[in-house]
């Protein structure tokens, strides 16, 4: 409970109060919308998907290094049902990580709720893409190195560069580009679209791309569970 919850949403907090100590009065989202505010849905957006990719990769490569991975494969489960269970412990991390920072942040400022339907989609579609793709990196390591070359290399960049502490208008056409190829930018614009009813981006086309993108993971991960990729050999 402490690693899995407490520490992310203490990690969460410190960012919280280091940006919107520094930038409160430095930077202007969205209008009316103040930093603090714009900065919370960035924060437990990210949160939730860096807990979400750690839970599958974590528990499948301490697994295979103690050797007990193949106990996966005794009981009498389908490779969907194994991916079912992964995929909904993943989110259910995720979504308890969120509301952790969520209610952490409103000892700081009020948090408005424009449409909470339009919140909880992207969060568990966002949770879900991110424990996907913590599954496939877990099957494809065989070592801690190579998670953690997949989670610096992969995961931090697209999560840190993808709005979570500014809005991609404040930046260079050139950079506003490169934003829009990221499917991690459309997660968080959607969600923060959710608390303010404004966003960088049509919210439905950000709902498009991480619906896509979900569809596409889990056909892959479907996929290599059912080769029994490096489990059965």
């Amino acid at each position: 409970m402490v690693q899995t919850v407490v520490a992310p949403v203490v990690t969460a907090l410190l960012y919280l109060l280091i940006f919107a100590h520094v930038l409160e009065d430095r930077v202007q989202v969205y209008g009316s919308v103040p930093y603090t505010s714009f900065l919370i849905p960035g924060l437990m957006m990210m949160s939730m998907l860096q807990n979400s990719f750690a839970n599958p990769s974590s528990s499948l490569i301490q697994s295979r290094i103690t050797g007990n991975l193949v106990f996966i494969l005794l009981p009498p489960m389908s490779h969907r049902e194994i991916f079912s269970a992964y995929i909904l412990a993943a989110v259910a991390r995720g979504l308890c990580v969120g509301a952790g920072v969520w209610a952490i942040a409103l000892f700081f400022v009020s948090m408005p709720v424009s449409n909470f339907l339009w919140i909880l989609v992207f969060a568990v579609l966002s949770c879900g893409i991110m424990g996907i793709l913590g599954l496939i990196a877990g099957l494809w390591s065989e070592k801690f190195d190579q998670l953690a070359a997949f989670q610096n290399f992969l995961i931090m960049p697209a999560t840190f560069l993808s709005g979570v502490f500014y809005s991609i208008h404040s930046l260079p056409p050139f950079w506003q580009a490169v934003s829009r190829w990221n499917p991690v930018f459309y997660t968080i614009d959607g969600f923060r679209y959710g608390f303010f009813a404004v966003s960088d981006v049509s919210p439905w086309r950000s709902l498009a791309v991480v619906a896509a993108v979900f569809l596409a993971l889990c056909f892959f991960a479907l996929r290599l569970l059912a080769s029994g990729y490096k489990l059965r050999n």
